[in-house]
């Protein structure tokens, strides 16, 4: 019995000992003390604060997740063009968000009635931003048909709410996503209570409103510096409330989402295709030329078979069947979801309306230089430093306007935004990385890359006759100006010598539309069009980098 009494002794105290390391481990390893100093993080007393209980990123309004990985990018099947457009190249896409659907109009008309609302267009300083938002709806009108029915009614009217919206230039959707992030991130913030409840509906004018990046840059500066809006310290997803009480939200707390942009075509693409679906081990098991299985644009289902599985022209005169046939059901474009989705839930990636993507377009994707997040449109900006030595915030007797290639006005920043301004040379000092803000023609289209090119002189010894003539792509240039009465005066390009469209402000739309044939629903078709110009069968949809791990799920290595 004695030695019984001992082995069990013995054995509590093992117990004991385990507990306690097995407690330190789980209290260590919960971010409570640094692994660098050995401080404790989040002391009440002060010191480093950290969100050690952050979770992952949260989904926003709109998204689906779209898991990265590896991909062909560029022509898999039919090359019926013989061009090098779409030549295949090996690329590889990081994880991100995409929009389920295409922007509705009634999603638009959201952003069309906070603009009114907020800057009315009676004001004088106000007045082009909301026209300059407006899609043309003029893009219906067929001098050999009457469409004036879309042309009236397919933007506002409520039949018409859940179809795409078209009509929007490659400038506008740009300008739309960034307002979606701020209108986002506002609500976010509102949640876990840093910014006063309803303030983004009753407290908003011209002179108050929030803006992600200048909340960031100065919370105080949010809101026209309302402080009675700004709240401090509320959050209940900060590591340590007590330590709140006296702090803004900031991006290391976690609550602001990364902005809401265009997809690249890599992302687009790479989405479109969904080649996760035909998925084995770590390999696909052969090429998809649609974002559904199988080689044919019809339903092989027995309870839809021989519908078709996207909106597109069939024929010649033909964009939706006959009369008591359901094919696709449409003749312009159709809702949103009115086709099945691909293997990563994303909606119409073929068909219905073509989608503007954010690369400006050259004939061939450049994977020497880069295979990982491919993107062509780089144009490094910064904030712009005001005489207080702090970020210059817009006001209405501050904000820009681009005149358009087509006499269009067209706001570049909203009152509440941080200006900004493109890097400079002190900014690229001796890195390797990047040389110049402007990287939209890098390695195709700068001086380098032309026939002209001396290698005695350099770019800026250039006159800017030689770089006229020398110019790499010999696109139109149509000039918009003003007279001395202040009316606006434009000249069509009218030279018979342009050899080409291309230049720095074309952009690549993807997809088929309700007009084309079905050759263009592959994912790997490219198109262009001028980023200032819009049509009615382009929309768009948004994208969201996604932070932190490549998949937020445990993925089974042998499935």
């Amino acid at each position: 019995m004695k030695v019984n009494k001992i082995t069990a002794l013995k054995l509590l105290v093992a117990l004991a000992i385990t507990v306690g390391f097995t407690g330190c481990s789980k209290k260590n390893s919960s971010g409570n003390t640094s692994t660098a100093t050995g401080w404790k993080i989040n002391d009440k007393k002060g010191g480093f604060q950290h969100n050690s209980k952050y979770k992952g990123q949260e989904t926003a309004p709109g998204l689906v997740e779209v898991e990265g990985g590896t991909f062909t990018m560029g022509r898999v099947q039919d090359d019926v063009m013989h061009d090098w457009n779409n030549t295949p190249t090996q690329q590889h896409v990081q994880s991100f968000y995409m929009d389920e659907t295409e922007v509705t109009n009634v999603m638009y008309m959201e952003y069309l009635d906070w603009l009114k609302t907020v800057f009315p267009p009676t004001e004088e300083n106000y007045k082009n931003i909301y026209v300059g938002a407006l899609p043309d709806t003029l893009v219906w009108r067929s001098a050999l048909g009457y469409n004036e029915t879309m042309t009236n009614n397919y933007l506002r009217h409520p039949a018409y709410s859940s179809y795409p919206v078209v009509g929007v230039n490659w400038i506008q959707a740009v300008e739309f996503s960034k307002w979606r992030t701020d209108r986002v991130n506002e609500l976010m913030l509102e949640k876990e209570k840093f910014l006063k409840k309803d303030a983004k509906v009753v407290d908003r004018s011209a002179e108050s409103t929030f803006s992600t990046e200048a909340y960031l840059e100065s919370p105080t500066k949010a809101y026209g510096g309302n402080e009675e809006i700004v709240l401090k310290g509320k959050g209940n997803k900060l590591a340590s409330k007590e330590d709140a009480k006296n702090v803004y939200a900031q991006r290391s707390s976690g609550i602001i989402l990364p902005e809401y942009r265009l997809p690249t075509e890599a992302e687009w693409e790479y989405a479109a295709v969904a080649l996760v679906g035909n998925r084995e081990y770590n390999l696909y098991r052969g090429n998809k030329k649609y974002p559904w299985k199988g080689q044919y644009t019809r339903n092989s289902k027995r309870q839809s078979k021989g519908d078709q599985l996207a909106n597109f022209k069939q024929g010649k005169g033909d964009y939706g069947g006959i009369a008591g046939w359901s094919d696709d059901n449409a003749d312009i474009t159709a809702p949103a979801k009115s086709y099945p989705p691909n293997d990563f839930g994303l909606y119409d990636m073929a068909g219905n309306v073509a989608e503007w993507v954010a690369d400006v377009y050259r004939p061939i994707v450049d994977d020497e230089a880069n295979d990982f997040n491919y993107y062509r449109g780089n144009v490094y900006m910064k904030n712009k430093i005001g005489e207080d030595g702090r970020a210059e915030i817009v006001t209405s007797e501050t904000i820009e306007y681009d005149t358009l290639a087509n006499g269009r006005i067209q706001y570049r920043n909203l009152p509440g935004q941080i200006a900004q301004q493109q890097i400079t040379s002190d900014d690229t000092y001796l890195r390797q990385n990047y040389t110049k803000a402007d990287n939209r023609n890098f390695r195709d289209g700068d001086k380098q890359s032309t026939r002209y090119f001396d290698f005695g002189t350099s770019e800026e010894e250039a006159t800017p006759s030689d770089k006229e003539v020398e110019r790499m792509y010999h696109s139109p240039k149509h000039l918009v100006s003003k007279d001395s009465v202040g009316n606006m005066v434009r000249k069509y390009d009218t030279s018979s010598k342009r050899t080409t469209l291309i230049n720095d402000n074309v952009r690549v739309y993807k997809g088929g539309s309700w007009r084309d044939r079905a050759y263009w629903l592959d994912p790997a078709q490219r198109r262009y069009f001028p980023q200032d110009m819009a049509t009615d069968y382009i929309g768009f949809r948004c994208a969201m980098s996604k932070v932190g791990p490549k998949s937020g799920k445990k993925t089974a290595r042998n499935k």
